[in-house]
Order: structure tokens, then C-alpha cells, then sequence
């Protein structure tokens, strides 16, 4: 009984704190997924786009010189280099991983006591013990233990995707931070990857772009929103039995 009061109230927590998400499903059935604004949250017709901006710089340029200050080459450099620039990041993760293990142990035990003379009163067992009493064989234990474990684990990642990020942030050292989002719907679904780091100037391609392995504290999320993603996921009721029962 008290287990079913415990389910009762857990279940009740559960629908008071999802209730307002139900509510916004509930209140966009048979509608596509919206969205993400571009850079805020909110009405994209009402809100206007804000992203990171760097300062002003004016260019100046050296008496008789034909260089830029800030350039990197003879013309000018396209690479992303300060807030609010733009780069491709390149997503190409194929990975394996493939772990075996095997345990065994086993144990035996064997203990035997006599007491064929103690004093004379090895004569006397058969009064406090029932049945014929052998002296030489009193203790007579035997254990066996024996545990066996195995384990297998084989996993498979291959993600292959371009992905636009900004860099929202310039460190002291000269080091990038970069973070991206994109989003791509199709009817019902919304497939969104988001790709965020940190860079350094000097591994970034003349093209503008840099490989993911390139990127320190990478952080890469592939995943999706829909009609679709709600039927693979399990019910609020079910993840709430999941968390609480036992067995």
C-alpha cells in the first residue's frame, strides 16, 4: 500500500511539472515545429537579428606601405579573426570502439579438526552429541566459490556534416571561441546540429574553414524535434517508473 501511495504521489509531482509543456504540445498539435530565431529568442518578423559584433577598427595603413594593419597576406585576409565573423566548421567523426572482457575466479576450501585425545573427555561427546561420536573427525567444512563475469561493448559513430558557427568570444592568448546552430525542417520534423569550441587562428584553412579535430573542447549535438522524436522517446508516466521502481 505504501508503495502504491509513493507511486501515486511521484506520478502526481511528474504531471504538475511537465503540465506546462503539455500544454504548449497540446497547444501546437497539428502544426509544424517551429524554429529557432536567428541569434535571439523570439518573433523573427517582430525581433531583429542581433549577433556578436567586434569594435570599429579604422584601417590604417603605413607611410609608403602597401600593407593593411591586421592583414595577413598581400591582399586581404577572409578568415574569421574577431567577434561576429564567420567560419565553416567541417564535421567528419567516424568512430569505432570495440572492448572485451572476460573475468573468472573460483576458490575451494577444505577444513577438517580431530580431537582423538583431549584430556580423556573426547570419551564423554557421545553424552552431549547424538548418535556414535568419531574424535578424530569432530570439524569436517568444505567451501566452493566460483564468479564468472563477461562483458562486451561495440559502438559505432560516423556523423559527416558543414556546419557555419560564429566566433562569439576572442580570448586573451588570440584563441577563438566559435559556436554554431543550424536547423533544418521537413514537414513534421526538425533535424538541428549545434557545434561550439575553441580555435586557434593559425589552424584555420585559407577557405575559411577547420576540421572538428582541430577544435579544443568541441562539442558537437546532432539530434531532432518532432512528431517522429515524441514517438521514439517513452511516455512522461513511463520515465517516471523507470526512476522509481526497484525491480
Amino acid at each position: 500500500m505504501r508503495a502504491v501511495r509513493c507511486l501515486v504521489l511521484a506520478t502526481a509531482c511528474s504531471t504538475l511539472l511537465t503540465g506546462c509543456s503539455a500544454l504548449d504540445r497540446l497547444s501546437r498539435v497539428g502544426s509544424t515545429p517551429e524554429l529557432t530565431p536567428i541569434g535571439a529568442a523570439g518573433d523573427v518578423a517582430q525581433m531583429p537579428v542581433t549577433m556578436p559584433m567586434p569594435r570599429p577598427e579604422p584601417e590604417v595603413y603605413q607611410a609608403n606601405s602597401l600593407w593593411r594593419q591586421g592583414a595577413r597576406s598581400f591582399f586581404k585576409d577572409q578568415r574569421a579573426r574577431t567577434v561576429g565573423d564567420v567560419l565553416t566548421v567541417q564535421v567528419t567523426i567516424a568512430d569505432k570502439a570495440t572492448l572485451a572482457n572476460e573475468t573468472s575466479r573460483s576458490r575451494s576450501n577444505t577444513d577438517a579438526m580431530g580431537a582423538g585425545g583431549l584430556f580423556g573427555i573426547q570419551n564423554r561427546f557421545d553424552r552431549i552429541m547424538p548418535g556414535t561420536v568419531n574424535a578424530n573427525k569432530l570439524v569436517d567444512l568444505n567451501s566452493d566459490l566460483s564468479n564468472q563475469g563477461k562483458g562486451n561493448v561495440k559502438r559505432t559513430e560516423d556523423i559527416k556534416a558543414n556546419i557555419a558557427a560564429v566566433v562569439v568570444q576572442t580570448l586573451p592568448n588570440g584563441n577563438l571561441v566559435i559556436r554554431g546552430r543550424q536547423e533544418v525542417r521537413v514537414n513534421f520534423e526538425v533535424r538541428e546540429m549545434v557545434v561550439a569550441g575553441v580555435v586557434r587562428p593559425e589552424d584555420i584553412s585559407p577557405d575559411n574553414t577547420i576540421s572538428h579535430d582541430q577544435i579544443a573542447e568541441l562539442r558537437v549535438a546532432y539530434g531532432g524535434r518532432g512528431q517522429l522524436t515524441d514517438v521514439q522517446q517513452p511516455r512522461y508516466g513511463s520515465q517516471v517508473l523507470d526512476v522509481i521502481l526497484p525491480f
